[in-house]
């Protein structure tokens, strides 16, 4: 067996950690000539400036920042309005390159510095990037450095193709454009998988990572947060990474979602990044609703008369009595959760409860339910008067991926099932399963890209508050 495969889980996160950060691990120096010819240009701020050097090169800093804002306003619109939305604040005492949280744009002065008022340019908007596709949020379980990678190739891929200021020159950043088009979190499957093969020195030959990613959820002020002042020039100093509740963090997503909005308004069409008028787009249609998705998808199976003995909710604020919907057969249906990947229980539940509302709607029902990752887990079956409650079932899972088990499971049980519902992430390993089997439905939550339809059967995107 291979070196890097008989490591533990445990053990390969760790290395990956080591091999991401190991310029953490390394003596600090100022960069040099020699330095900057190498691939990987190990940029370091220099220890032994003075405070009163670093105020003094703040100055300009700052205003060359604002520069770059500008620039961006007149070049490209949507970027400039974005930027000037953020607050300017310097982060030396925490920060060596860049970092954002959504009202502030960090910097390290040095850094900076050593940049051309275009690489300021392409740095600002590939903060703005990184808060507008909520790298942060989509990252779930994921391992942290890689993910961050994977984002970073997403982001400067855009900047880079649609000519947004200029890739920074003491930084080699991640950018190749063999991940056009591909999501944050196909790219990092791919690098994930190659790295546990490969090992360092595969991950050593991608580049540098172009800024810091916060983590702000924590108690305010429990790291820094407050920790603000003005140096001697009046300008912002950060003493601390910011810390957020996790209320103030969704408040802070939807500033950003309403930012992103009115920064579109104003560049007017044709000034806003693909991938950013397809967020817009997804944000300003409207949703199908799942549930009513289900409700149609489960009546088109059966017959049906109409009967004053199950009256119609709808007449009822006008004091009218109108016939509802009699289904004469029993339903018959099975529905697979999907635990391998940003699915909890808590969404799980939910879901569970949404198909319990939907069910008792039917004078008769039987429900077989299961969960999965790369195989089957915990089969029970449901109906209408055996006084199980659906949200009593334990979920199991939380491995890979496989889509294909649940067909493999149900013609190993002989389960032909009227509705197969599948509540999943939209992450299939490979296949999404067998199209001819049976009609399908797929629930899909927490996918990135709104749009996503399943290659057969119906698709709905999960809406908690659809």
């Amino acid at each position: 067996m291979a070196r890097s495969q008989a490591k533990t889980e445990g053990e390969f996160q760790a290395e990956m950690n080591d091999i991401i950060m190991n310029e953490d691990t390394k003596s600090k120096k100022s960069v040099s000539a020699k330095d900057t010819q190498t691939k990987l240009k190990h940029w370091q701020p220099d220890p032994k400036i003075t405070k009163e050097q670093l105020e003094e090169m703040r100055v300009e800093v700052v205003e060359r920042i604002i520069v770059a804002r500008v620039g961006l306003l007149l070049r490209h619109p949507w970027f400039g309005n974005m930027a000037t939305r953020l607050r300017i604040v310097a982060a030396d005492d925490w920060l060596m390159t860049a970092a954002v949280d959504g009202r502030n744009l960090f910097f390290n002065t040095q850094f900076f510095n050593a940049m051309g008022n275009k690489e300021i340019e392409f740095v600002i908007a590939h903060e703005i990037l990184h808060l507008v596709f909520d790298h942060l949020g989509r990252r779930d379980k994921r391992h942290p450095k890689i993910y961050n990678i994977a984002a970073d190739y997403k982001v400067n891929n855009t900047l880079v193709r649609d000519r947004i200021g200029e890739k920074p020159k003491i930084v080699d950043c991640f950018q190749d454009f063999k991940y056009e088009s591909w999501t944050s979190e196909e790219i990092y499957d791919e690098i994930y998988e190659t790295a546990k093969k490969n090992g360092e020195e595969f991950l050593k030959e991608l580049g540098e990572m172009l800024d810091e990613h916060l983590d702000p959820e924590g108690e305010e002020g429990e790291e820094g947060a407050d920790q603000e002042g003005k140096d001697k020039n009046g300008n912002n100093v950060s003493k601390g990474k910011p810390k957020y509740s996790k209320e103030e963090i969704a408040k802070i997503k939807d500033e950003i979602k309403e930012g992103m909005l009115q920064a579109a308004q104003s560049a007017g069409a044709g000034n806003v990044p693909g991938e950013v008028a397809r967020l817009i787009q997804q944000l300003t249609e409207p949703k199908m609703n799942w549930r009513e998705l289900i409700r149609q998808q489960i009546q088109s199976t059966i017959r049906n008369d109409y009967t004053f003995s199950r009256p119609s909710r709808k007449g009822w604020h006008t004091g009218a009595i109108l016939p509802g919907m009699d289904f004469m057969d029993t339903i018959d249906i099975a529905v697979s959760i999907d635990m391998s990947g940003s699915i909890g229980n808590e969404q799980a539940q939910d879901f569970l409860g949404e198909i319990k509302g939907i069910m008792e709607e039917f004078k008769d029902y039987k429900i077989k339910l299961w969960t999965f990752d790369t195989k089957v887990y915990n089969e029970e079956d449901f109906c209408a008067d055996d006084g199980k409650d659906l949200l009593d079932y334990e979920v199991f899972g939380g491995g890979g991926t496989d889509f294909n088990c649940n067909w493999t499971y149900m013609k190993d049980q002989d389960i032909v099932p009227k509705k197969f519902i599948m509540f999943t992430d939209g992450y299939p390993w490979d296949s999404w399963g067998d199209a001819d089997y049976c009609d399908t439905i797929f629930v899909i939550h927490s996918n990135s890209d709104k749009n996503l339809q399943a290659p057969f059967g119906a698709t709905a995107h999960y809406d908690q508050a659809a």
